[in-house]
């Protein structure tokens, strides 16, 4: 078994803390969620992303969708039909509870319920300040000696050296 260490990341990726832990529990082999509803995260557009999770059987009216504290929980809850008398159920109908950590500045934008599948819209909204930006690069604020053409040595700033 290899062992990887994901220590670094959490030093130098400000913002991302919640995905290199979730990152290091999948490498580990941690979980502390079922396996019920299967579900699955794409990518649709820079930050944009969709859940979408497979709950067939379930109604609207039996899906709960929160977000608290930047977590993100599906709940379903099915009512049993006491009137039917299964011989054999291989269709879950059971109650589930799915928590998604949701990295800083995300928010749920919809949820949609189509053919058995709840997609669960995402948008990252990154405030301006906390954007990359570009940095120029100055000399210092100094200006270069140079000679003029007639060989003698100019130094425009030497007026700001001598004060």
């Amino acid at each position: 078994m290899n062992s990887i260490d994901l220590t670094p990341l959490y030093r130098s990726s400000v913002g991302f803390e919640r995905l290199a832990s979730l990152i290091d529990r999948a490498l580990t082999g941690e979980t502390d969620s079922p396996a019920y509803p299967p579900y699955n995260i794409e990518a649709l557009q820079e930050n944009q992303y969709a859940i979408t999770l497979a709950v067939a059987g379930f109604a609207r009216s039996e899906l709960d969708i929160t977000v608290e504290k930047n977590v993100l929980t599906v709940r379903g809850r099915k009512e049993q039909d006491a009137s039917r008398n299964y011989l054999y159920q291989g269709i879950p109908g059971r109650t589930f509870e799915r928590s998604f950590n949701l990295a800083q500045y995300v928010e749920v934008k919809d949820a949609s319920l189509s053919n058995g599948l709840l997609t669960i819209t995402l948008k990252q909204n990154i405030p301006e300040s906390m954007k990359p930006k570009q940095i120029a690069i100055t000399d210092g604020g100094h200006l270069l000696e140079h000679e003029d053409d007639a060989g003698s040595e100019e130094r425009p700033d030497a007026t700001n050296e001598a004060a």
